[in-house]
Protein backbone atom coordinates (compact mmCIF):
# COMPACT_ATOMS: atom_id res chain seq x y z
CA UNK A 1 0.00 0.00 0.00
CA UNK A 2 2.65 2.50 0.78
CA UNK A 3 4.31 1.98 -2.34
CA UNK A 4 1.09 2.51 -4.34
CA UNK A 5 0.85 5.69 -2.49
CA UNK A 6 4.13 6.68 -3.44
CA UNK A 7 3.69 6.15 -6.97
CA UNK A 8 0.68 8.13 -6.72
CA UNK A 9 2.16 11.07 -4.79
CA UNK A 10 4.55 11.08 -7.34
CA UNK A 11 2.59 10.70 -10.04
CA UNK A 12 0.51 13.89 -8.69
CA UNK A 13 3.54 16.26 -8.32
CA UNK A 14 4.88 15.39 -11.60
CA UNK A 15 1.79 16.83 -13.24
CA UNK A 16 1.40 19.49 -10.96
CA UNK A 17 5.17 20.87 -11.85
CA UNK A 18 4.66 20.78 -15.08
CA UNK A 19 2.33 23.70 -15.54
CA UNK A 20 1.54 24.48 -19.34
CA UNK A 21 3.64 26.98 -21.12
CA UNK A 22 2.95 30.70 -20.92
CA UNK A 23 1.81 31.81 -24.38
CA UNK A 24 4.28 34.47 -26.09
CA UNK A 25 2.60 37.38 -27.05
CA UNK A 26 3.34 39.03 -29.94
CA UNK A 27 4.11 42.85 -30.26
CA UNK A 28 0.94 44.85 -31.45
CA UNK A 29 2.04 47.03 -34.48
CA UNK A 30 2.75 50.83 -34.42
CA UNK A 31 0.09 53.86 -34.93
CA UNK A 32 1.91 54.85 -37.90
CA UNK A 33 2.29 51.41 -39.38
CA UNK A 34 0.41 52.28 -43.29
CA UNK A 35 1.90 55.84 -43.23
CA UNK A 36 4.81 56.89 -41.98
CA UNK A 37 4.64 60.18 -40.65
CA UNK A 38 5.88 63.43 -41.68
CA UNK A 39 9.24 63.57 -39.67
CA UNK A 40 10.18 60.25 -41.09
CA UNK A 41 13.46 60.63 -43.10
CA UNK A 42 13.34 59.22 -46.65
CA UNK A 43 16.35 57.43 -48.32
CA UNK A 44 16.84 57.53 -52.19
CA UNK A 45 16.61 53.92 -51.69
CA UNK A 46 13.06 54.01 -50.83
CA UNK A 47 13.49 53.45 -47.17
CA UNK A 48 11.70 54.97 -44.74
CA UNK A 49 13.04 55.48 -40.76
CA UNK A 50 12.41 57.56 -37.55
CA UNK A 51 14.57 57.66 -34.30
CA UNK A 52 12.67 56.60 -31.81
CA UNK A 53 15.24 57.17 -29.13
CA UNK A 54 18.84 58.56 -30.01
CA UNK A 55 22.12 55.94 -29.07
CA UNK A 56 24.26 56.48 -26.70
CA UNK A 57 27.39 55.15 -28.87
CA UNK A 58 28.83 56.56 -31.71
CA UNK A 59 29.65 53.07 -33.88
CA UNK A 60 27.99 52.04 -37.34
CA UNK A 61 27.77 49.23 -37.96
CA UNK A 62 29.63 48.19 -41.41
CA UNK A 63 27.74 45.67 -43.63
CA UNK A 64 30.53 42.95 -43.02
CA UNK A 65 30.06 43.29 -38.92
CA UNK A 66 27.66 41.88 -36.23
CA UNK A 67 25.28 43.19 -33.96
CA UNK A 68 22.99 42.13 -31.50
CA UNK A 69 19.63 43.78 -31.92
CA UNK A 70 15.90 43.17 -30.54
CA UNK A 71 13.74 43.72 -33.47
CA UNK A 72 9.89 43.34 -34.68
CA UNK A 73 8.65 43.37 -37.70
CA UNK A 74 4.95 43.75 -39.39
CA UNK A 75 3.46 43.34 -42.50
CA UNK A 76 2.11 47.12 -43.48
CA UNK A 77 -0.79 45.63 -45.10
CA UNK A 78 -2.71 44.32 -42.32
CA UNK A 79 -0.16 44.50 -39.56
CA UNK A 80 0.40 40.98 -39.09
CA UNK A 81 3.33 39.89 -37.62
CA UNK A 82 6.42 38.63 -39.20
CA UNK A 83 9.22 38.03 -36.71
CA UNK A 84 10.59 40.01 -33.93
CA UNK A 85 12.70 38.75 -30.88
CA UNK A 86 11.24 36.99 -27.53
CA UNK A 87 11.26 38.64 -24.06
CA UNK A 88 14.30 39.87 -23.04
CA UNK A 89 16.56 37.77 -25.37
CA UNK A 90 18.83 39.22 -28.04
CA UNK A 91 19.14 38.35 -31.46
CA UNK A 92 22.96 37.93 -32.71
CA UNK A 93 22.98 38.73 -36.89
CA UNK A 94 25.33 39.03 -39.39
CA UNK A 95 24.39 41.94 -41.23
CA UNK A 96 25.41 40.49 -44.98
CA UNK A 97 22.48 38.12 -44.07
CA UNK A 98 19.82 40.41 -43.27
CA UNK A 99 17.47 41.66 -46.14
CA UNK A 100 18.81 45.11 -47.72
CA UNK A 101 16.42 47.29 -46.22
CA UNK A 102 17.07 46.15 -42.38
CA UNK A 103 20.62 46.34 -43.17
CA UNK A 104 20.58 49.75 -44.27
CA UNK A 105 18.59 50.68 -41.37
CA UNK A 106 21.01 48.99 -39.09
CA UNK A 107 23.65 50.47 -40.80
CA UNK A 108 22.63 54.29 -40.40
CA UNK A 109 22.35 53.27 -35.97
CA UNK A 110 24.36 53.61 -32.87
CA UNK A 111 24.45 50.93 -29.81
CA UNK A 112 21.43 51.92 -27.44
CA UNK A 113 19.46 53.65 -30.41
CA UNK A 114 16.09 52.51 -30.99
CA UNK A 115 14.95 52.85 -34.64
CA UNK A 116 11.52 52.14 -37.10
CA UNK A 117 11.89 51.77 -40.42
CA UNK A 118 9.55 51.01 -43.50
CA UNK A 119 11.01 48.96 -45.86
CA UNK A 120 9.42 48.82 -49.44
CA UNK A 121 9.72 45.98 -51.31
CA UNK A 122 12.40 46.69 -53.28
CA UNK A 123 14.69 45.90 -50.63
CA UNK A 124 13.19 43.33 -49.41
CA UNK A 125 14.92 40.53 -51.71
CA UNK A 126 11.98 38.67 -52.71
CA UNK A 127 10.32 38.24 -49.32
CA UNK A 128 8.00 41.31 -49.20
CA UNK A 129 5.41 40.95 -51.54
CA UNK A 130 4.84 43.97 -54.06
CA UNK A 131 3.41 47.02 -53.05
CA UNK A 132 3.13 46.02 -49.51
CA UNK A 133 6.13 47.21 -46.94
CA UNK A 134 7.42 45.65 -43.86
CA UNK A 135 7.76 48.17 -41.04
CA UNK A 136 9.98 46.73 -38.44
CA UNK A 137 11.10 48.35 -34.78
CA UNK A 138 15.14 48.19 -34.58
CA UNK A 139 16.98 48.33 -30.91
CA UNK A 140 20.97 48.37 -31.57
CA UNK A 141 22.75 46.70 -28.63
CA UNK A 142 25.76 46.39 -29.60
CA UNK A 143 28.17 46.31 -32.31
CA UNK A 144 31.06 42.67 -32.86
CA UNK A 145 33.85 43.45 -35.78
CA UNK A 146 34.62 40.30 -37.07
CA UNK A 147 38.72 39.95 -35.91
CA UNK A 148 41.06 40.53 -38.73
CA UNK A 149 43.77 39.12 -39.65
CA UNK A 150 47.11 40.00 -37.62
CA UNK A 151 49.52 42.22 -39.23
CA UNK A 152 51.95 39.61 -38.39
CA UNK A 153 50.07 36.42 -39.17
CA UNK A 154 52.67 35.53 -41.83
CA UNK A 155 55.23 34.63 -39.32
CA UNK A 156 56.46 35.03 -35.78
CA UNK A 157 57.80 38.50 -34.81
CA UNK A 158 61.08 38.36 -33.55
CA UNK A 159 59.70 39.32 -30.14
CA UNK A 160 57.76 36.10 -29.90
CA UNK A 161 58.54 33.25 -27.39
CA UNK A 162 59.52 30.20 -28.59
CA UNK A 163 59.29 26.92 -27.04
CA UNK A 164 61.45 23.41 -27.73
CA UNK A 165 58.79 21.74 -29.76
CA UNK A 166 58.52 24.85 -32.38
CA UNK A 167 55.57 26.78 -30.76
CA UNK A 168 55.61 30.67 -31.08
CA UNK A 169 53.66 32.44 -28.97
CA UNK A 170 53.53 36.18 -27.52
CA UNK A 171 50.96 37.60 -24.86
CA UNK A 172 48.99 40.20 -25.97
CA UNK A 173 47.10 40.82 -22.50
CA UNK A 174 48.39 39.72 -19.39
CA UNK A 175 46.06 37.64 -17.52
CA UNK A 176 44.09 38.11 -14.26
CA UNK A 177 45.06 35.02 -12.22
CA UNK A 178 48.23 32.75 -11.43
CA UNK A 179 47.08 29.14 -11.51
CA UNK A 180 47.85 27.53 -15.42
CA UNK A 181 45.65 24.50 -16.81
CA UNK A 182 47.02 21.22 -16.68
CA UNK A 183 46.64 18.64 -20.22
CA UNK A 184 43.83 17.16 -18.65
CA UNK A 185 41.60 19.65 -17.60
CA UNK A 186 38.96 21.83 -19.99
CA UNK A 187 38.83 25.65 -20.50
CA UNK A 188 36.64 27.72 -21.90
CA UNK A 189 38.36 30.17 -24.71
CA UNK A 190 36.83 33.08 -26.71
CA UNK A 191 39.29 32.30 -30.12
CA UNK A 192 40.10 33.53 -33.72
CA UNK A 193 42.20 31.29 -36.15
CA UNK A 194 43.89 31.99 -39.41
CA UNK A 195 46.10 30.21 -41.70
CA UNK A 196 49.68 32.16 -42.62
CA UNK A 197 47.50 33.90 -45.82
CA UNK A 198 45.31 35.89 -43.75
CA UNK A 199 42.62 33.49 -44.24
CA UNK A 200 40.14 33.16 -41.00
CA UNK A 201 39.19 29.49 -41.04
CA UNK A 202 37.14 29.46 -37.54
CA UNK A 203 36.23 31.75 -35.05
CA UNK A 204 34.31 31.45 -31.37
CA UNK A 205 33.60 35.03 -31.68
CA UNK A 206 31.46 34.99 -34.84
CA UNK A 207 29.12 32.37 -32.99
CA UNK A 208 28.61 34.81 -30.16
CA UNK A 209 29.82 31.52 -27.96
CA UNK A 210 32.80 30.61 -25.44
CA UNK A 211 34.14 27.47 -27.21
CA UNK A 212 35.03 24.70 -24.42
CA UNK A 213 37.40 22.27 -24.81
CA UNK A 214 39.48 19.66 -23.10
CA UNK A 215 43.21 20.16 -23.58
CA UNK A 216 43.97 16.50 -23.93
CA UNK A 217 41.47 16.40 -26.81
CA UNK A 218 42.73 19.38 -29.26
CA UNK A 219 45.77 20.16 -31.28
CA UNK A 220 49.03 19.65 -29.89
CA UNK A 221 50.14 23.24 -30.13
CA UNK A 222 46.56 24.21 -28.37
CA UNK A 223 47.23 21.20 -25.73
CA UNK A 224 51.11 22.88 -24.90
CA UNK A 225 49.68 26.77 -25.55
CA UNK A 226 47.01 27.08 -23.51
CA UNK A 227 48.96 25.49 -20.68
CA UNK A 228 50.93 28.54 -20.58
CA UNK A 229 48.40 31.01 -19.65
CA UNK A 230 46.82 32.03 -16.68
CA UNK A 231 42.76 32.91 -16.64
CA UNK A 232 41.91 36.05 -18.38
CA UNK A 233 45.19 36.16 -20.55
CA UNK A 234 44.92 36.54 -23.78
CA UNK A 235 47.81 35.59 -26.34
CA UNK A 236 48.59 35.08 -30.15
CA UNK A 237 50.44 31.60 -30.80
CA UNK A 238 51.82 30.60 -34.29
CA UNK A 239 51.73 26.93 -34.68
CA UNK A 240 53.56 24.41 -36.70
CA UNK A 241 52.14 21.69 -38.99
CA UNK A 242 53.34 19.27 -36.92
CA UNK A 243 51.61 20.88 -33.54
CA UNK A 244 48.78 21.79 -35.54
CA UNK A 245 46.75 19.22 -37.89
CA UNK A 246 49.70 17.78 -39.96
CA UNK A 247 48.63 18.62 -43.33
CA UNK A 248 45.87 15.77 -42.83
CA UNK A 249 42.89 16.33 -45.89
CA UNK A 250 40.08 18.38 -45.21
CA UNK A 251 41.83 20.12 -42.41
CA UNK A 252 43.60 23.51 -42.16
CA UNK A 253 47.03 22.88 -43.53
CA UNK A 254 50.07 24.62 -43.34
CA UNK A 255 51.30 26.65 -39.84
CA UNK A 256 48.12 27.78 -38.18
CA UNK A 257 47.44 30.92 -35.83
CA UNK A 258 45.48 31.67 -32.89
CA UNK A 259 44.39 34.48 -30.68
CA UNK A 260 43.23 32.67 -27.56
CA UNK A 261 41.36 34.40 -25.02
CA UNK A 262 41.36 32.42 -22.04
CA UNK A 263 38.41 33.37 -20.13
CA UNK A 264 37.68 29.95 -17.29
CA UNK A 265 39.91 26.91 -16.28
CA UNK A 266 37.51 23.96 -14.94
Amino acid sequence: MKTLLAILLAAFASVAIAAPPVPIEKPAPPADLKTPPADAVKAASGLVTKVLAPGTGSDHPAATDYAHIHYAVWKASDGSVVDFTRGHLMAFVPLANLLPGMRDALMSMVPGERLRAWIPAELGQGRIPANDRFVTDLELIDVVHPPTAPADVAAPPSDANVTPSGLAYKVLRPGTGTVHPGRHQTVVVHYSGWSTDGEMFDSSVMRDEPAEFALDAVIPGWTEGVQLMTEGEKARFWIPSKLAYDNKPGRPKGMLVFDIDLIKIK
